[in-house]
């Protein structure tokens, strides 16, 4: 999520602003998850391909840029104080991270997240800052292909799954191990090197946020760690009083719902018409007393024929 970053001198804004772009991509998929933990939405965000690809792309840029940032502030040389201060703050909020998660949700706390790896890829990086750019790219190349061919019983333990390597299933709600997810670093150490001389003197590098939206972005890209550690918390907070107002629907109403849909669901009516035609469906038969009946399966022929008038008034009504 975030890096030893040494000086200030050597940010540039351009990096902030692809950093808060990041952050804000990261704010609509947990605030979605949460919407799925807390079922206020249908959709199962972890199970879902399209999101679970949204947020392995979300990772990916995070590690990145981390790569990209040890290389922008080593410039000059690595200012060790700065950088083991940065590298405890952000190993002391994965701790936070891991102990809070642990308090709160022990089935699936995590215990190597981002910003574990961001602690552990900012020492492993160290030495690949003076190798050169063809022997950098060659090791992101490995370390992405390793866990299709590294397998061994004893990586399968549990003390060494945050190596990457491990073929049993884990139970986690982030889990970002060293591979290959280390190729993400490198390659931004590789975009580095192979972009920062070219910036010398261009607008780029001088380029400053000039509107207040701009300038919100790259204050968020500033202070990433901050903001990753605090908006879960009000994410969670605002939802969890959402809920006292709109209760989410029982368990019965969700698999009725869901099993409607996938009826419903055919080449020739959207997911969006049938989502509407469900609802309405429902509603129908709570207004004419026959829910429970549908849900206990004693709808007699008449009132069978009864849900399916509804629900063809509610698919005339849709479209």
């Amino acid at each position: 999520m975030t890096q030893p970053t040494p000086r200030e001198s050597s940010r540039l804004a351009i990096v902030d602003i692809a950093r808060g772009v990041a952050l804000m991509a990261m704010f609509v998929y947990h605030f979605a998850y949460d919407l799925s933990t807390f079922r206020l939405i249908e959709t199962d965000i972890v199970a879902e391909p399209g999101w679970r690809l949204f947020a392995r792309g979300i990772a990916g840029t995070f590690l990145t840029i981390v790569g990209f940032s040890l290389v922008l502030a080593t410039r000059k040389g690595l200012d060790s104080t700065a950088y083991l201060k940065r590298l405890a703050m952000v190993a002391g909020a994965a701790a936070l991270v891991t102990l809070g998660t642990w308090r709160f949700m022990p089935g699936d706390f995590i215990f190597f997240g981002i910003l574990h790896h961001v602690a552990v890829a900012s020492l492993l990086a160290l030495p690949f800052l003076r190798l050169p750019v063809i022997a950098v790219a060659f090791a992101a190349v490995v370390a992405f292909a390793l866990p299709s061919f590294v397998a061994h019983p004893l990586l399968d333990q549990p003390w060494a799954a945050w190596l990457g390597f491990s073929q049993a299933p884990l139970r986690t709600a982030d889990f970002v191990p060293v591979f290959p997810w280390f190729g993400c670093v490198l390659s931004g150490i590789v975009l580095a090197r192979l972009i920062l001389p070219r910036l010398t003197g261009t607008a780029i590098a001088g380029w400053r946020p000039g509107n207040k939206a701009t300038r919100i972005v790259a204050w968020g890209g500033r202070h990433s760690l901050l903001v990753y550690l605090v908006h879960q918390p009000l994410f969670i907070g605002a939802l969890m009083l959402a809920t006292q107002v709109i209760a989410p629907p029982p368990p019965e109403e969700r698999a009725f719902r869901n099993e409607c849909q996938r009826s419903c669901s055919g080449p020739n009516v959207p997911e969006q018409v049938c989502k509407m035609v469900c609802a309405c469906t429902i509603d129908g038969l709570k207004r004419e007393q026959l829910w429970q009946k549908a849900l206990d399966n004693l709808l007699s022929p008449q009132e069978s024929a009864r849900m399916t008038e509804l629900a063809r008034g509610c698919l005339r009504d849709g479209r």
